[in-house]
């Protein structure tokens, strides 16, 4: 069965009890498997002069600089603690991508299922060297903007720690939002016959508008599949435009579930539901 994480991101503006709502329409409502934050360490990420630069698109900006944007937009460990236990309390899996090696770490202190590595980060070797080496759990990783020669480099990492099989790599486009020409769901296949059991599994990270894409890239092995969640689109920020409201990701489990229990083979050659009909309709003539 197909796995969904809602990625919440930093769509709760900053606001906690937002957040606390967007778990529990998440979960109960859109019936998601994970629900999915970002941490990150504002002065260990950014430089001084990127932390006092304007945000590049004001129109979505939470601060007068783009430091002061990304701390409105933060919670701290002790919030995420928070989180984690709502998630619980709400039958829905707690994760979080990390973006530093800070981050990393105190992500790793709360033991969820599983970490993700976003696209912009999949190259910080220190970084992916730590949760290979200190964290027990699934690291999830997506591959936008990454060469075929980054991939395989990310995958000999986690080997070479003897983690490659706690792996699960994302076919993934960069873009918010991606029109369907670059979307390239044909990644998928190619990153199973690339990585077949060097990794866990793998999965589909989406910033498309719909939900048709997802059921072909379930259709091409895809087995985890990551949704931007928001509860109305047209919110300030960033992520907003390349997310699903609630029905559309209620409608993207449900989909995705009911497309999944339809990708058998016969187990006979006439079904059980068959056999009323065949007896019924089925004509055989000229011996």
């Amino acid at each position: 069965m197909p796995k969904i994480v809602a990625e919440i991101g930093c769509n709760h503006k900053g606001d906690f009890a937002i957040a606390e709502e967007m778990i529990s329409v998440a979960a109960k409502f859109c019936k998601v498997d994970v629900v999915k934050f970002q941490k990150r360490n504002i002065a260990t990420l950014l430089s001084a002069r990127e932390r006092s630069e304007p945000h590049p698109n004001p129109a979505h900006a939470y601060g007068e600089t783009y430091g002061e944007h990304r701390r409105a937009l933060e919670f701290d460990i002790g919030q995420h603690m928070r989180l984690q236990d709502i998630c619980a309390a709400h039958g829905v899996g707690y994760s979080t991508s990390v973006w530093d090696v800070v981050s990393a770490r105190e992500i790793i202190a709360l033991r969820p299922q599983l970490i993700k590595v976003p696209s912009a980060q999949n190259l910080n070797w220190a970084m992916l060297d730590v949760l290979s080496c200190e964290f027990g759990g699934e690291v999830h990783i997506s591959l936008g903007m990454t060469t075929r020669a980054e991939e395989e480099k990310i995958v000999k990492l986690f080997q070479s720690n003897g983690r490659g099989r706690d792996v699960v790599l994302y076919a993934c486009t960069s873009g918010y939002p991606v029109s369907f020409d670059d979307i390239c769901l044909f990644e998928v296949p190619r990153l199973r016959s690339a990585f077949d059991g060097s990794v866990k599994a793998i999965g589909f990270s989406g910033h498309h508008l719909g939900i048709a894409a997802d059921v072909g890239a379930l259709a091409l092995g895809a087995a985890w599949f990551e949704r931007h969640f928001t509860l109305d689109r047209t919110w300030k920020g960033t992520d907003h435009a390349a997310s699903l409201e609630p029905d559309g990701l209620r409608k993207l489990c449900r989909d995705l579930r009911a497309v999944s229990r339809a990708m058998t083979f016969k187990a006979t050659d006439i079904l059980e539901v068959e056999r009323p009909q065949r007896q019924k309709l089925k004509r055989i003539a000229g011996g």
